[in-house]
């Protein structure tokens, strides 16, 4: 049967092809005596074999595509597969006790996990818990005769179809087989839909009911540009989106001629267009897309996929590879933002009721000045290898940037001292998504060399609607006039003092806030690296001169989200050159 399910369009493109239920399955047995305990322990036998099987292919791809690090965790399964101490108890309950072997494995499992965490005094054995937990599962699934989902995998075309996906699942995903993903939750700026757009896949989130309407291997059209996808659906639909995905297809040939080409309005004005990146290895998309510059470099993922605090070595190598693979364009690197949603396994943090408007970012950088100093010095070190830009995140006050700054200063006597080369003149700015510190920007613009307006937070905080909460996620509006003022404050404030202002949040990459961001002077948009083209054929045909009274009118005249938007499309339609 034929259905259209909505949500938010997360990421550009259209996909056809068969579903893939990205969800966990029902793993729940039967407990049985058997009068046949060897039967039993082939069974088990079989089931171990397949699971040490698939954790050798998922160990192969994941070091393909996540490094060796990564990859290592399932070495860890392979080897608790392989310990005979847990094998071999299972197979012992199973012969002494005459029951069957998912109830052996279930009874076996559960005490080992219980025993590691109960291990408060060794982390690393505490955290060994979640391995056993990992493996048995495989190998029940096995013993069931269930497919355990795994994005890794998958060896044929196929739309993901999930609740959510974590940073981790979407890591995974291999573009030559997964066309595409949606979700039950998220929004645009959810982690997902970000790595959507930097693997180049359409995605749709927010669709509440996704993992319910669909079953595995129903044919499935996903419009990533719209926000629709189809279950099931007729030759005329199939037909229909065919041309729309030709169209798109068309465009995205057009914008490829512009990978070279300077990023100037219809009247011949210039703008930065710069891409955001999370690790070296996003070079690659950069250069693809004719980035000017790199606006964001998210320099959490260092510490995100790594075991440990990163050291001061490991720091250098990285953001050395990324200052000299721009070629002396600007670099944007914004010191560590964890905490919110994100998390350190070896940096335990304090429950919170409201982790994004707690102990995060800077706060935490001043905090654990140790790991805030480490970060600099490797930092400063790599300066002499590119144009780098520093930026601090989450700065509410202008106490806050002068505390970070000084201890910057303090980083670059020491380095001098030691006669280490560093780029004594680099920018130093910082990053503007509290409220506060939007209102107090023209306090700000006398201290700082430059802005750059993170929107997901700021749009957040502003409302008072949390990004990750399908509830209020229709508050998620970057076209309401309040959130408008606040950016034109901040860019009017830092032009004022002769500072130059960028944004890396989502909205630097929307058709409808691009024109009204040109009207305001914004200097530097920096964006997912797969959205450059389109923005920069979608500036070539605008005329500045025509939109302060674009501008005038959202601020002044609308009082709504969705007002502006038609006002914007309007105006584009019309004004097109």
């Amino acid at each position: 049967m034929v259905k259209t399910v909505k949500g938010i369009a997360a990421s550009d493109g259209f996909a056809n092809a068969p579903a893939y239920l990205l969800v966990q399955p029902d793993l729940s047995y039967q407990k049985k005596a058997v009068t046949d305990p060897e039967s039993e322990v082939q069974r088990l036998t079989t089931a171990i074999e397949k699971s040490d099987t698939e954790l050798t292919t998922i160990r192969d791809i994941a070091k393909q595509s996540l490094g060796e690090e990564e990859a290592q965790v399932f070495d860890a399964h392979k080897l608790i597969l392989a310990d005979p101490e847990f094998t071999g108890a299972v197979e012992q309950q199973i012969k002494n006790d005459k029951i069957n072997a998912e109830q052996a494995l279930d009874n076996v499992s559960q005490q080992f996990i219980a025993m590691f965490e109960a291990m408060t005094d060794n982390k690393y054995m505490q955290e060994r818990a979640a391995d056993v937990r990992d493996v048995s599962k495989r190998v029940m699934s096995h013993l069931l005769g269930v497919e355990l989902p795994n994005p890794a995998l998958i060896d044929h075309e196929v739309i993901i179809v999930a609740h959510d996906l974590t940073p981790s699942d979407t890591a995974q995903l291999n573009k030559k087989y997964v066309k595409a993903f949606i979700t039950d939750i998220g929004g645009r700026t959810a982690h997902s839909a970000i790595m959507a757009r930097s693997l180049e896949i359409p995605a749709i989130v927010g669709s509440d009911t996704i993992t319910t309407d669909v079953k595995a291997g129903d044919q499935l059209i996903v419009d990533g540009v719209h926000g629709d996808a189809v279950i099931n659906p007729t030759e005329t639909e199939v037909n229909h989106y065919q041309q729309l995905a030709q169209q798109y297809a068309q465009e995205k040939a057009e914008w490829a001629k512009l990978k070279d080409a300077a990023t100037v309005t219809a009247d011949g004005k210039h703008f930065e267009i710069a891409a955001n990146i999370g690790t070296p290895k996003d070079l690659v998309g950069v250069k693809a897309n004719g980035a000017e510059a790199i606006g964001l470099y998210r320099t959490e993922f260092l510490y995100m996929d790594s075991a440990e605090l990163p050291s001061e070595e490991d720091q250098f190598a990285a953001y050395k590879e990324v200052l000299e693979g721009m070629n002396g364009k600007p670099v944007v690197v914004r010191t560590m933002d964890i905490g919110g949603d994100k998390h350190l396994p070896y940096l335990p943090l304090p429950e919170e009721m409201n982790p994004f408007l707690g102990y995060r970012a800077i706060r935490i950088s001043l905090d654990r000045q140790d790991i805030f100093r480490t970060q600099l010095r490797a930092l400063l070190r790599a300066s002499a290898f590119g144009k780098l830009r520093i930026m601090f995140p989450m700065i509410a006050t202008v106490q806050e940037f002068r505390q970070a700054k000084g201890i910057l200063q303090e980083e670059m006597d020491k380095l001098t001292a030691e006669n280490i080369q560093f780029d004594a003149n680099l920018e130093v700015g910082i990053m503007i998504e509290i409220p506060a510190a939007a209102v107090l920007a023209d306090q700000f613009a006398k201290e700082v060399d430059f802005f750059s307006i993170g929107t997901n937070d700021l749009i957040q905080y502003t409302m008072a609607a949390d990004r990750g909460n399908e509830h209020v996620s229709y508050l998620y509006q970057p076209y309401n006039p309040s959130i408008l003022r606040l950016i034109k404050h901040v860019i009017d404030s830092a032009h004022q003092e002769g500072k130059w202002v960028g944004m890396c949040g989502e909205a630097a990459g929307d058709s409808v806030m691009v024109p009204l961001l040109l009207g305001m002077g914004l200097d530097e948009y920096s964006m997912s690296a797969t959205s450059i083209l389109r923005v920069r054929s979608l500036m070539k045909h605008l005329d500045t001169n025509d939109l302060p009274d674009l501008v005038h009118q959202a601020l002044n005249v609308s009082l709504s989200n969705a007002d502006n938007a038609k006002l914007v499309n309007d105006f584009v339609a019309k004004n097109r050159k």
